[in-house]
């Protein structure tokens, strides 16, 4: 089992924005004064130049175009409604926006199965909406692959209670906690886990300040340190320039890459830097439109495919 694969899945966008419907509860998008379709081609352009970098270090990038017919604005987050496994299950998640429902695609399998991929059983969740109950992916759930374990931070988009059927369904033990981010003097929950924190195969790049509660943090230090993570402390205010949305990727030769924005990159220390390039080097290209819209950056436009090959 392992923690980082060579193979992603990208959705190129046609319609990006920045969504209303989401902004309600993610503190980190803003309105650019700009018109939609002029968003739209910097998105597209922002997301080329990252797929050539992770392309040109040898990562498989597999590159699905959004449908315009679908007007779906956050569609290049596509790991908030699915996840791949390595056993052929496919997660399908419950989302908290009524316009994020319409990014689940059946066309996207259809590609990965061309791609030569196996997918042997689809773990539906989805009807959770009913309930007004989400849990939206890997944004929501932190999978350490390698040791069984899920962190989750807790809001409006992470339910408890389908959490732990996720957890129970795929065999992963939970790490439950709640993460708080300062929002016009109030603390708030954030609306992802993948914000806060990224895990990678030795080490981890969390937020620890945004995890208010003593006894939840020290659980979180805990169960990181027993599986041999090395832990790499960042501030809110690196969290804000997207420096817990990491990811780490295979590229040629298995070489390890850690994933991150411009942003991200810039607002880290040396020392964090230092501590990150022990492990692996850093890869970093500017998405600094979808970042300001989108409220999501480079973890949240990959999704991991750990499918066997047919």
């Amino acid at each position: 089992m392992s923690q980082t694969t060579n193979t992603i899945l990208m959705i190129r966008p046609v319609s990006f924005r920045m969504n209303e419907e989401t902004a309600v509860n993610n503190y980190f998008q803003e309105a650019l004064n700009l018109k939609n379709a002029e968003i739209n081609v910097k998105a597209q352009v922002e997301f080329d130049a990252f797929v050539e970098k992770l392309r040109a270090v040898g990562v498989q990038v597999i590159v699905e175009d959004d449908d315009k017919l679908m007007d779906t604005p956050d569609s290049i987050f596509p790991n908030n409604w699915v996840s791949f496994h390595k056993n052929g299950d496919v997660g399908l998640y419950p989302m908290f926006a009524e316009n994020r429902r319409k990014e689940r695609r059946e066309d996207v399998f259809i590609r990965l199965e061309k791609e030569g991929f196996k997918i042997e059983n689809i773990v539906d969740y989805t009807s959770a909406e009913d309930e007004g109950v989400f849990l939206e992916g890997t944004g929501s759930l932190l999978l350490d692959r390698v040791n069984s374990k899920a962190y989750c931070a807790l809001s409006a988009r992470a339910d408890e209670e389908l959490f732990i059927e996720f957890c129970e369904d795929f065999e992963y033990t939970p790490v439950i906690f709640s993460a708080n981010q300062t929002v016009d003097g109030k603390r708030l929950s954030i609306y992802h886990t993948n914000v806060m924190m990224c895990l990678a195969e030795h080490f981890s790049v969390i937020c620890l300040d945004t995890i208010d509660d003593k006894k939840e943090r020290k659980n979180v230090i805990k169960n990181l340190k027993s599986d041999g993570k090395a832990i790499i402390e960042i501030s809110e205010s690196q969290m804000h320039q997207f420096a817990g949305n990491m990811l780490q990727v295979k590229g040629s030769n298995d070489q390890r890459y850690l994933v991150m924005s411009k942003a991200a990159h810039d607002s880290l220390t040396p020392k964090q830097i230092t501590n990150i390039e022990k492990f692996c080097p850093i890869l970093s290209s500017s998405l600094e439109t979808i970042e300001t819209c989108g409220g999501g950056s480079a973890r949240c436009m990959m999704a991991e495919v750990f499918l066997p090959k047919a």
